[in-house]
């Protein structure tokens, strides 16, 4: 069963008179579970719904869809599949008290791999889950490898009884399955040789292997210290010659470069970034991946709609893994709007000074360093720092910060996003 949240205006849910708390139970007899079924078995322009009205009565309505005519129901979210891992990196584990509740759960769930690209493990897997994914052919699926060697990923992982990852892989490949995979590299585990087995044998399996990231372990003060520890720059120049390496086979091969190092990998190394092209279609930007030089080009393709700034005050709000690349984008914003940006890198107050992402910077550590600036005249905030509920993750308001802060203060993901009229 799933439960109506809202329903859309002048869509089919509005005109049958469905409201929220609306249970729908089943599509053509099949039981629903969640949102997945509904997607699938909705898919048809004829299809029966049996539904339980906010007051008790079974109603079974007789549905007849127009291409592209939307339901226009959204519902409640569903009940997060939780990790069964404890990963000595875990993100979870380096929260300090007193958060969201919300941000301590665990979750590993194939649904949110498909749906938004979170990365999943795929070691909690029912029959049932497999079955679905096979039959709904759940494609493509974000998975965290770590290691193909089953002994060291299930160390990785904690978890002696993770499937063997290849063989599962291969298995749902055989029924038309991709995956987009990453490896999160724990220095003096999964590096190394290991990474060189690890990439190889992802290569090995062919087109399901759409792309791989290797990323480096990212650790706050609160983490377990005594258990792990963050790539040295010489063992993360060794990561950038590994998948350097199998860039050129594959370019060879294959004609494209299929294994992208972070741009945090990057950074640890403190080698310069691979040139645009070098990302193809960028298909792990979210995993920060190809990062700086997807917004530079997303500025160069804004450039004519960029309005003139005339010299005004602009200040880029960013962590300190970010600052020390910034350089390259508001150099490309300054030669468009003709403004002055400055670069503020601001310290996590919260997490410590190991977490330099900006996306994780509390408002307070934000709006100390902007509540006494008197010299600002726009003030660019990183929008993936807030939640849908904009709120930041000490759970400050960003209306909090707005209200201190003597500045035109908009939220941005990219830049263009705001710089051409869209105030955050």
């Amino acid at each position: 069963m799933i439960r109506v949240l809202s329903v859309a205006p002048d869509s089919i849910g509005d005109d049958l008179g469905l409201t929220p708390g609306t249970e729908l139970l089943a599509v053509n007899g099949r039981e629903l579970t969640d949102f997945l079924d509904w997607e699938f078995l909705t898919a048809d322009d004829q299809f029966e719904v049996e539904a339980r009205l906010p007051n008790g009565d079974a109603v079974i309505f007789d549905i007849e869809r127009p291409e592209g005519y939307p339901m226009g129901l959204e519902f409640e979210p569903p009940r997060i599949r939780r990790c069964g891992n404890r990963c000595d990196f875990c993100f979870v584990d380096g929260l300090p008290t007193g958060l969201r509740q919300n941000l301590y759960v665990r979750d590993d769930d194939y649904r949110l791999s498909f749906r938004h690209g979170n990365f999943a493990t795929l070691t909690n897997l029912k029959d049932s889950d497999v079955r679905r994914i096979l039959e709904y052919r759940l494609s493509p699926l974000y998975v965290s490898v770590h290691a193909t060697d089953p002994v060291t990923r299930r160390r990785l992982l904690r978890n002696p009884r993770a499937p063997a990852i290849v063989e599962q892989l291969q298995m749902f490949a055989e029924g038309g399955i991709q995956f987009h995979t990453q490896i999160v590299l724990q220095p003096g585990l999964n590096d190394g040789p290991v990474l060189v087995q690890s990439l190889n044998d992802l290569y090995a399996m062919g087109d399901p292997i759409l792309s791989v990231s290797v990323v480096p372990v990212g650790l706050t003060e609160f983490s377990k210290h005594t258990l792990v520890r963050e790539s040295s720059r010489e063992e993360s120049r060794q990561a950038v010659e590994t998948v350097s390496t199998i860039q050129v086979r594959s370019l060879e091969e294959r004609g494209e470069r299929w294994a992208f190092g972070s741009d945090e990998l990057y950074i640890r190394a403190q080698l310069p970034l691979p040139e645009y092209d070098a990302y193809g279609d960028f298909q792990q930007v979210e995993n920060g991946v190809g990062s700086v030089r997807f917004l530079q080009g997303i500025i160069d393709d804004a450039a004519p709609t960029l309005p003139n700034l005339g010299g005004q005050q602009i200040v880029v709000v960013t962590g300190a893994g970010m600052g020390q690349l910034m350089p390259l984008i508001t150099s490309r914003l300054e030669e468009h709007t003709h403004g002055s940006f400055d670069i503020l890198v601001v310290e996590n107050d919260l997490f410590g000074p190991r977490v330099t992402t900006a996306g994780l910077l509390p408002g307070e550590s934000m709006l100390r360093a902007l509540e006494h600036r008197q010299d600002i005249d726009i003030v660019l905030l990183p929008a993936e720092s807030l939640n849908d509920d904009r709120r930041f993750i000490d759970d400050m308001p960003l209306e909090t910060l707005v209200a201190a802060v003597p500045a035109d203060v908009r939220c941005s993901y990219n830049f263009a996003d705001v710089l051409c009229g869209e105030v955050g």
